[in-house]
């Protein structure tokens, strides 16, 4: 099956197509022609970071949790690593299959750069599968059953000046799976000076993230419950791994913030709530950001209501109870949840609608009231 590109997509990949074919002829260097569309018995292979060689030409991969254990000629579990003759190679490196210009807002990220945006990009392939995923249909499929373009790193970082974006955002699929590509187009955007932002599962291991996280201005993590039990049951994954990845990034000093789907009767009790808090708190510090976003239905899980608001609120109350300092509501355009207030003397800080800022009050990263200093990266 091959998953078609709606208009916007199909703008939006002859623009970066457009903006790299203004390179230089030796940086647009490659086994195709740069924004051109790959076919799929012709997609260029490389080999990948973050693996070891066994016996009888097998691999271990060494990227995420899973540690696929792979013989020659198979793939791993994301289906977008393959090992050829005993050497893993990616097959997604340098072939978005889409590309957005998005508000930094949708991501969502509310404590960096309000109001401005990001070029935005993914690859078919995921290491987990959520049964709620939105965009299950690149996450889920294979490279040769999406569109693909040749849109190298340095290519891609031109992209992003060209449409003079000062963020690169991997997102919408799942990151973790190309991150030999996230890791060379953050250098490249670098030379340009635009920033980096990853948006994750934070199902990675320990060695690559810590490679990677030094060229990410942000992470974005989707914790997707609090419990181990829907990690196995409805992720098919673990938690332990991603609380881990949590810890390391912010002790990297990369910025940080976490949504939770809220989905009800499997993730959205006040216990797990409370206890999810406690340990942001605890662990994390209360000022890293935490977005509880509503749920609806899609992919595998049509069978359940969308979250109710009062479900949201309960949980958004809850947090704050617990002392997070900057608890957010999402999927809700309008609420009073989606608004930066400062902690100590209440004052509204950021207003938004939706991916929307409408206003923003504060002065080189303060509260103008009680000059209070705000987290995140403002400028």
């Amino acid at each position: 099956m091959t998953v078609r590109l709606d208009r916007r997509q199909a703008l939006a990949l002859a623009a970066a197509a457009a903006a790299a074919a203004a390179l230089p002829r030796r940086a647009r260097a490659g086994p195709q022609r740069v924004g051109a569309a790959v076919d799929p018995d012709e997609m260029p292979a490389r080999e990948a970071s973050w693996y070891r060689k066994l016996e009888e030409h097998r691999v271990e991969c060494q990227l995420c949790p899973r540690g696929c254990q792979v013989a020659d000629t198979e793939r791993g579990g994301c289906g977008v690593r393959e090992n050829r003759g005993g050497v893993y190679h990616t097959l997604v490196y340098g072939l978005p299959c889409t590309i957005h210009v998005d508000p930094i807002e949708k991501k969502p990220f509310f404590h960096l750069l309000p109001g401005r945006q990001a070029l935005s990009y993914a690859t078919a392939g995921c290491n987990v599968e959520c049964k709620f995923c939105q965009n299950w249909e690149i996450s889920q499929y294979r490279p040769e059953q999406v569109k693909n373009i040749w849109l190298p790193p340095g290519d891609l970082a031109a992209a992003a000046r060209q449409a003079g974006v000062p963020l690169l955002s991997a997102t919408y699929s799942e990151p973790v799976v190309f991150w030999e590509y996230v890791r060379d187009a953050s250098i490249e955007a670098r030379r340009f000076g635009i920033r980096s932002t990853a948006v994750s599962n934070g199902y990675i291991q320990e060695q690559p993230l810590k490679d990677v996280l030094p060229l990410l201005t942000a992470m974005k993590v989707d914790l997707k419950a609090f419990r181990e039990a829907f990690y196995r049951d409805v992720i098919r994954g673990e938690l332990k791994p991603v609380l881990k990845a949590l810890e390391i990034i912010k002790a990297s000093g990369t910025w940080l913030e976490i949504v939770v789907l809220l989905i009800p009767t499997l993730n959205d009790s006040e216990e797990e709530v409370r206890d999810l808090a406690r340990w942001v708190k605890t662990t994390l510090g209360p000022d890293v950001p935490v977005h509880l976003t509503r749920f609806h239905p899609t992919y595998r899980l049509t069978n359940l209501p969308p979250t109710p608001i009062e479900t949201l609120e309960r949980a958004w109350n809850t947090a704050k109870a617990e002392g997070l300092h900057f608890a957010y509501l999402g999927n809700v355009p309008g609420h009073p949840g989606e608004n930066t207030v400062c902690p100590t003397c209440g004052a509204t800080l950021i207003k938004r609608v939706g991916f929307q800022v409408m206003e923003n009050r504060l002065k080189k990263g303060a509260c103008p009231d009680c000059s209070r200093i705000i987290p995140g990266v403002w400028s």
